[in-house]
């Protein structure tokens, strides 16, 4: 038996809140191919519900490979921890581009586990990353840079 859509006022809402970023990887929808999904941040096959904070924009990558995991190994420490939760963690509190704007670094375990759970930094993301750095659509805004201690305004 397969699981009823959400109701689109609630994807809406998910849409609005996440401001068009995939709540993971920060990818930006507007450029993508195919529209990000509604990710359940607790899955639902952990007992998740639909209720609009548990639920996360995601792009098919970060919500294919987070399937219903809820932890991951720190490779770093070795430590099995929880993933970074949308709804809880601040992004910029577990996550910062590499110099280059391409290499999704973790600063925190619960970054670095979730960048190696969700696969983040995969061959074919970071040649997508790297071209959309170059005509200035990537890291977004708000995001920091290794070494920046502000945001860039030619950023998208």
């Amino acid at each position: 038996m397969g699981r009823s859509p959400l109701p689109e006022k609630i994807q809406n809402k998910v849409r609005a809140r996440a401001k068009g970023l995939c709540e993971y990887c920060h990818g930006v929808e507007l450029w993508q191919y195919v529209r990000f999904t509604i990710d359940h941040v607790i899955p639902q096959a952990r007992s998740g519900s639909d209720d609009v904070e548990n639920l996360a924009l995601a792009c098919f990558h970060c919500n294919h490979k987070k399937s219903s995991f809820v932890t991951g190994a720190d490779l770093l420490s070795g430590a099995e921890v929880r993933l970074f939760n949308p709804r809880c963690d601040r992004w910029t509190d577990h996550f910062v581009w590499a110099e280059d704007g391409v290499i999704l670094v973790g600063l925190t375990e619960i970054g670095r586990a979730t960048i190696a759970r969700l696969d983040m930094n995969r061959e074919r993301v970071l040649l997508i990353r790297q071209a959309d750095r170059d005509v200035g659509r990537h890291p977004p805004k708000l995001d920091r840079l290794l070494g920046d201690s502000g945001t860039s305004d030619d950023r998208v």
